[in-house]
């Protein structure tokens, strides 16, 4: 696969469809890689170029020494579209891929031509939830992630969805599996100390929010609350848990594309 060499090493990423097309970057949630989006590329690929990439310490990706900062995350975003001459882009990012959309917007409005922010918040979780995951997980190593694997299938999926579309949840849930604990724990640090609670009324860009109904992760009320403060932004919600792309997939799909094509 391709990359781009950023100041302290390779950001892995595929960028895909019609040259001269408008260019849709899709960001990946924590513990996934760019595979998470599979679901949606045969149809997006038809009016867009799709830049997908893993997230720093994700699938092939550098592992740096952490923790990151969801403002690092978005640099390395920054750098990829500079190294590609990709002067604005659409960016629809889940959950942490969400945070990455958040600042983005922000602090390079420029950049960023419409924005879907996908089961995520102003704020996830708390110190009290982080902190433990991230012990365990730089203690534990490969073991601890392959038991955040079994853990996240009840987060990430409805329990109808997991018992009837194996096929479907099984590679996902892998991508878990396969995350270096030390990016995993770095980027946990990231999600941990992002809040744009008092920010985000900044937000400038035409916005989406996507809201998982049976989401226990980020809830509607937390998309609720970005609607809100963000102007004009739209809502749409969908009977799925927290990776919504996959479980609602072609209902998710013809959303964003309504959405970017108005």
């Amino acid at each position: 696969m391709p990359a781009v060499r950023l100041a302290d090493g390779d950001l892995n990423y595929q960028l895909e469809g019609p040259t001269g097309a408008p260019v849709l970057v899709l960001s990946n949630s924590l513990g996934t890689d760019l595979h998470m989006w599979d679901v949606q590329m045969p149809t997006l690929t038809r009016d867009f170029q799709v830049l997908r990439y893993d997230t720093r310490g994700h699938g092939q990706s550098l592992v740096t020494e952490g923790p990151y900062s969801i403002e690092q995350l978005g640099r390395d975003v920054l750098g990829l579209l500079d190294a590609l001459d990709i002067a604005k882009a659409h960016f629809c990012g889940l959950s942490m891929g969400g945070l990455i959309g958040q600042w983005l917007a922000l602090n390079a409005p420029e950049r960023i031509a419409r924005l879907v922010l996908c089961n995520t918040a102003a704020k996830i979780g708390t110190p009290e939830v982080w902190n433990p995951r991230i012990e365990t997980v730089l203690a534990g190593g490969a073991q601890a992630m392959r038991d955040l694997r079994d853990a996240s299938i009840s987060r990430w999926f409805t329990a109808g969805f997991a018992a009837t579309q194996p096929q479907q949840v099984e590679p996902i849930v892998d991508m878990l599996a396969q995350t270096a604990p030390e990016g995993y724990a770095a980027n946990c640090a990231a999600v941990r100390d992002a809040d744009f609670r008092e920010l985000i009324a900044g937000i400038q860009s035409p916005t989406l929010i996507v809201c998982g109904s049976h989401d226990p992760v980020t809830t509607v009320e937390n998309g609720g609350f970005m609607q809100q403060r963000i102007t004009g932004a739209q809502l749409v919600e969908f009977h799925a848990a927290h990776l919504s792309n996959v479980e609602a997939g072609d209902a998710f799909t013809q959303a964003l594309l309504d959405f970017l094509n108005q």
